[in-house]
Parts: C-alpha cells; sequence; structure tokens
C-alpha cells in the first residue's frame, strides 16, 4: 500500500502562503539543493493530491513549464478534491467530489503502486489528518517570517508526531519529516 506525504514549504512563523495566496517568497530559498530534492520526490511519487484552490494554483502554472520539476507536475497522475469543480484540463487529473474523502483516499493508497504526494492544500490536509490518512509530514521550514498568509496547520487537532529525520540545507531552509505513527 502506497503512503500519503504531505510536502509544503512554510515559513518559520507557520504559514504556507502569504497573503492572496502569495508564494514569491519560495524564490528566496530556491537553490539546487531544494531542485534536486523536488525532483527526488517527483520520481518517488506515484501522484499527486491537491484540494481545490492548490490545483487552480499549480494548474495556473506548471502545463507551460518545462525542465525536470515541470515534467513530472504536468505528467503525475493528479487526484483533485472540490466540490466546484467537476473537470479538468490537465493532463492525467482526476476530480473527486469529497463525498467520501476518506474512503477515497484510502482506496487511492491501496490502489496506488508509488506514494501519493499532497501539495500545499491545508484544508484537505486538516480533513485527512483526523482518519490518520497521512502517513508523513515532510515540511521545508524557510527561514523568513511573513506575519500573515495561511497558516498549514490551522485546523489541526493535537496530534503527537515523531520525527523521522531533521537536515538543513545551504538556503537555511530545514527539511524535517515527521510521522504519527
Amino acid at each position: 500500500m502506497a503512503r500519503l506525504i504531505m510536502w509544503n514549504l512554510m515559513s518559520l512563523d507557520g504559514y504556507f502562503e502569504g497573503p492572496e495566496h502569495d508564494i514569491s517568497w519560495h524564490n528566496d530559498v530556491w537553490g539546487d539543493e531544494l531542485e534536486a530534492l523536488s525532483i527526488e520526490q517527483g520520481r518517488a511519487a506515484g501522484a499527486l493530491v491537491f484540494g481545490r484552490v492548490t490545483y487552480e494554483l499549480m494548474h495556473g502554472y506548471w502545463p507551460q513549464e518545462t525542465g525536470p520539476v515541470a515534467d513530472f507536475m504536468n505528467e503525475l497522475p493528479k487526484h483533485v478534491f472540490s466540490r466546484r469543480l467537476t473537470a479538468s484540463p490537465w493532463h492525467n487529473t482526476v476530480m473527486h467530489d469529497g463525498a467520501d474523502l476518506a474512503g477515497t483516499v484510502s482506496r487511492l493508497k491501496r490502489e496506488a503502486d508509488k506514494d501519493l504526494f499532497l501539495f500545499g492544500s491545508a484544508d484537505l490536509a486538516s480533513s485527512l489528518a483526523p482518519h490518520d490518512l497521512i502517513d508523513e509530514y515532510r515540511l521545508g521550514i524557510a527561514p523568513v517570517l511573513l506575519g500573515a498568509g495561511t497558516r498549514l496547520f490551522r485546523h489541526a487537532a493535537r496530534t503527537r508526531l515523531r520525527l523521522l529525520e531533521a537536515r538543513a540545507l545551504s538556503s537555511g531552509v530545514v527539511i524535517a519529516r515527521y510521522t504519527a505513527r
């Protein structure tokens, strides 16, 4: 059975995006190491999982990009959970209405040969966490304070996590991997 891995860059003060969905601060920490990690994760992924807002941002950016990260973002199967959207023009995208969110994600994990990666999508992650469906929380903690935006864990219940790995990149980003098990 595949694992569901939540991967996000977040600011030191807990935001994964600034006001108005601003992620321009990613450019402050992007470099060879983070790109290599992204490519490694893309090769390990069997599919991507998004909520509607993150999907719309990703779809607005990746289809016209090129390069190794763009290649896996565009080619991997994508599962989007939305009550509003019913179809997608983005290659290899399946829409789910979220009516049975836990059941659908459990089925996707059972059917996948490789791990599923959940990007952004704080509300979706908050809905999946109480069902113990997120197997790993993988965070890139950036040395930046945003002061406002969308908190990554704004709807989280108290959950004790176990550290799997922590390592610093030359950009100052700390990659932290946790599991709830």
